[in-house]
């Protein structure tokens, strides 16, 4: 039975002894001739690598980078998948349809707008109040009043080419101290370019209770000659630019005005208006 052979790096030791195999007649007659030469054992020669051809290059890549060649049953579904273009998404091309004609509709729009305002430089119109006259408010007696104001309102157009139309659902309020003393509305009508109107629009206000401040407050106004009010003016209009009509814009006028007594005789003392509109 031939002995079992163990790696080097962790064969145990050997307890017989490999015999070299007969030497070939040319290596018998050499020893014969040379005995005193002892015959060395030819041990595993090393493998050496190739070299590579005189004028050529060897380059050596990790295994994990090189590409390989699909197997058959894959190549076609391989050619298949690297051939198609990658798509977008419907929702991403609706988005991107969106947002430009978003962007193209905001630009005409703005150019619009600038066109006109070149062509009819508008101007705000302005308001102020010429005249109050009081009339209903006894302070004598502790019981509800039903107050009227006739406002005369001085509105004035500095535009050139702009007309304004007064439309229905105007709103014309008389305060003192945060009471509501009256309320009324504007006339409808149409106000020409380049036009001041003066008209005169009546607050009526029923059975209003006064506290006892309110009461002491006007009562010393007036002996004052300095009673607060604040009118609160809200009228929706419309601007005809050329023969085209725009939509509904609120015109807003807040007025602080005193006068020196409540009769219809009743003279402004001072008045601060500030203007302002709502453009939807």
């Amino acid at each position: 039975m031939a002995d079992r052979v163990y790696p080097r790096d962790d064969s145990p030791p050997q307890t017989t002894e490999l015999k070299p195999p007969p030497p070939p007649p040319q290596e018998e007659e050499d020893q014969a001739h040379h005995p005193q030469s002892p015959r060395k054992l030819a041990g595993p020669q090393s493998e050496k690598p190739v070299q590579p051809p005189a004028g050529t290059y060897v380059i050596q890549i990790p295994k994990d980078q090189v590409y390989r060649v699909p197997p058959p049953e894959n190549a076609q579904r391989f050619e298949r998948l690297s051939r198609r273009k990658p798509r977008r998404s419907h929702c991403c091309c609706c988005l991107c349809w969106f947002l430009s004609f978003l962007a193209a509709f905001l630009f005409l729009v703005g150019l619009a707008a600038a066109i006109l305002y070149l062509v009819f430089r508008p101007e705000s119109p302005d308001y102020s109040i010429e005249r109050v006259s009081i009339s209903g408010l006894n302070l004598t007696s502790s019981g509800p009043i039903s107050p009227e104001f006739d406002v005369t309102v001085r509105a004035n157009n500095p535009n050139n080419k702009i007309g304004i139309y007064y439309e229905k659902g105007s709103s014309v309020n008389v305060y003192n101290d945060g009471v509501k003393m009256a309320a009324g509305s504007l006339p409808v009508f149409y106000q020409d370019k380049n036009n001041v109107t003066v008209f005169v629009t009546s607050l009526k206000g029923s059975a209003i209770e006064l506290t006892s401040g309110v009461r002491t407050a006007l009562v010393n106004g007036v002996n004052k000659g300095t009673v607060p009010f604040n009118l609160v003016l809200r009228a929706p209009v419309k601007f005809k630019v050329g023969s085209v009509k725009t939509w509904k814009i609120t015109v807003k006028v807040d007025c602080d005005l005193t006068v020196d007594k409540l009769t219809a005789s009743a003279k402004i003392g001072s008045k601060s208006c500030d203007y302002g509109v709502d453009l939807w």
